[in-house]
């Protein structure tokens, strides 16, 4: 254990590996490191490249002592360059109706990446296929697709966990653009898929509530092709799967444990959590149309739980005091059109059942 143990170069004092500073003289171990990615972050960020700059800060606040002013400083320099790379900003504090302006402008902004979901396809094209160049997120995604084949038939059971591979990539994209490093998805057959990410001390709610929404959305845009090409074509195959990913990625905004709905909460105040519990119950109203054999749509019982997990935690969770407005517009969005993807009547998917 002793030949473990390094000593100081500036007063001698022995300090073992896994220490951030000198206990005796406060020397940072990895002054020399930390130096290197401050002038790595410094010259990205002068390029332009947010992405990267926050990549190397973050590396660089894992080498710092917690409760020091060099942690502190890096971190308020996270905060800043996360608000420059988050689209719509930030909400600050303001008048009603400077408020709903904010809220309005992140809803038509939404809108717009929504409408255009198709360009961003073309534009992401190699980042989503990244993911598949990697050894263990390919064969776990074809041992998958064998597992939904046996179930629903090969089609639908690729189609259907390329869905779920969009969803995920959703997240890995927007972690990336706040410089977190994660791993392409891990396919867990009968389950879905998994990533693994780091950074996570250095998150902010904001952040961590993008992030959890970004698979959603990628995933409601997947969703949405599939039922445009249903209404194009008449194929029943595209309508199952597209409403299967409304179904999909509404499970996923359940708001307990893990899921992205819980994580989608974390910047939402308690009115806020309200507004979206309103929401939930309305759409939960207007989709609860019946078939003609009197079977009640089934996304009601993921939209019923939504809502009453959400008012639960706005009454006995811990909320933030500010508004994120675009965060509430950006969940209530998800929704509604995942619950009238949802709701839509495909008679391939009713003998699925």
């Amino acid at each position: 254990m002793d030949s473990a143990l390094s000593r100081c170069p500036d007063c001698g004092a022995e300090q073992a590996p896994d220490l951030l500073s000198c206990p005796s003289c406060g020397r940072l171990v990895h002054a020399a490191t930390l130096k290197k990615l401050a002038a790595d972050a410094e010259a990205a960020e002068k390029a332009g490249e947010l992405s990267a700059a926050l990549i190397a800060w973050r590396d660089a606040l894992e080498l710092l002592p917690p409760n020091t002013r060099q942690h502190a400083g890096i971190l308020e320099r996270i905060r800043g360059l996360s608000a420059r790379v988050e689209e719509g900003g930030p909400q600050q504090q303001g008048s009603t109706w400077k408020k709903g302006a904010a809220g309005l402008s992140g809803l038509a902004l939404l809108l717009f990446k929504f409408k255009s979901f198709g360009v961003l396809l073309l534009t992401k094209g190699k980042f989503i296929l990244l993911g598949l160049t990697k050894a263990p997120t390919l064969f776990s995604m074809l041992l998958s697709m064998w597992y939904y084949f046996l179930i629903w038939g090969w089609k639908f059971g690729v189609g259907f966990v390329l869905s779920i591979y969009i969803h995920e990539m959703g997240h890995v994209w927007l972690l990336h653009k706040y410089g977190i490093r994660a791993t392409a998805p891990m396919f867990i057959p009968g389950l879905g898929a998994v990533i693994r990410s780091g950074a996570y001390q250095s998150i902010s709610p904001v952040e961590d509530a993008r992030v959890g929404l970004a698979g959603p959305m990628w995933g409601l845009g997947a969703a949405a092709i599939c039922y445009g090409v249903y209404v194009a074509t008449g194929l029943e195959y595209w309508g199952a799967l597209a409403q299967a990913g409304g179904m999909l990625n509404l499970f996923n905004l359940i708001p307990v444990w893990q899921l992205d709905g819980s994580r989608g909460l974390h910047s939402l105040t308690k009115g806020q959590r309200w507004l979206l519990a309103a929401a939930v119950g309305a759409t939960y109203w207007f989709t609860s149309t019946t078939t003609g054999d009197h079977d009640v749509h089934r996304q009601n019982v993921f939209l019923a739980i939504i809502g009453v997990c959400t008012a639960f935690r706005a009454v006995a969770g811990e909320a933030p005091k500010q508004r994120d407005d675009f965060g509430l517009f950006q969940f209530v969005l998800l929704i509604i059109t995942l619950g009238a993807l949802a709701s839509i009547h495909i008679p391939m998917a009713a003998r699925m059942r």
